[in-house]
């Protein structure tokens, strides 16, 4: 429901809950999809966007461990 617009408060009316923390915090922090929106949106200005891509030199370190 989030994805689509709908209100946190609203989400938390609906299902029920006492405190709207109780929806924030269960619901909110699960959507992966909307915590990488909102990551984008703290961009620096004049960078370019994208997922960090390791190089191959840390990824072979990593594996080691």
């Amino acid at each position: 429901m989030r994805r689509h617009g709908v209100d946190l408060a609203t989400i938390a009316l609906w299902l029920g809950h006492e405190d709207i923390r109780t929806t924030y915090g269960r619901y909110l922090h699960a959507d992966l999809a909307l915590k990488e929106k909102a990551l984008a949106l703290t961009a620096p200005p004049n960078t370019a966007a994208g997922r960090y891509q390791p190089d191959d030199e840390l990824i072979t370190f990593l594996e080691g461990l």
